[in-house]
């Protein structure tokens, strides 16, 4: 039997006939005075292989408990038991105040990293006001890749010192041909005090 949907036969003999969105949510992790939160493949129902060919992060309300910290992750190719692959990455940023007076636009050579088992930054510093937060986004592509290395890039905003509006753009590399299996997020210092992280797979058009 068929199930029909506006004229669109959406499931006809146990399979799925039309598109469900490229998209598909996988796991949502909610940070109370975390010291890191971690999506691990395999673990908690998370899927981090090759079942998608790019997987997005989305950063919601990112709070941080320390003030004049950075939002970071790194990536791990056993499974979380630790977390320091080689990465190369290049990071720039525009700012603006509220009130007009200062404007900015630059290359960042204190938050890029070059062959480095660091953690990459993903936002400017951060402040601890009751009000302060960043948001943005992370793609990893084709993680579970054994020939090359994988790439990712991120766009976050952040409120800086209750005063200034930053647009940050992070770009580059894990150098490694083994699989990524694991993501970690973390603050420079301190706890990611609240916050959301969500993690979706792309599927192939």
């Amino acid at each position: 039997m068929a199930f029909v949907s506006n004229g669109t036969t959406i499931l006809d003999a146990g399979a799925f006939s039309a598109s469900l969105g490229s998209m598909v949510h996988i796991k949502t992790l909610t940070a109370s005075s975390s010291g890191t939160l971690s999506f691990v493949d395999g673990s908690s129902s998370v899927v981090l292989d090759n079942t998608y060919p790019i997987y997005q992060f989305k950063f919601i309300d990112i709070h941080a408990g320390t003030d004049q910290v950075n939002f970071t992750f790194q990536g791990s190719t056993n499974g979380g038991s630790s977390y320091g692959t080689t990465m190369t990455t290049t990071y720039f940023r525009a700012a603006h105040r509220e009130d007009g007076g200062e404007t900015a636009f630059s290359y960042e050579t204190d938050k890029d990293l070059a062959q480095s088992t660091s953690f990459q930054r993903l936002t400017h510093v951060q402040s601890s006001d009751n009000d302060g937060n960043s948001a943005g986004t992370l793609f990893l592509y084709n993680p579970s890749s054994t020939t090359f290395v994988k790439h990712f890039m991120s766009r976050t905003s952040l409120m800086q010192d209750g005063s200034y509006a930053f647009d940050s753009h992070m770009a580059g590399y894990f150098n490694t041909t083994s699989a990524i299996n694991a993501i970690q997020f973390k603050m420079s210092s301190g706890n990611i005090d609240a916050g959301t992280i969500k993690l979706y797979g792309i599927k192939d058009s």
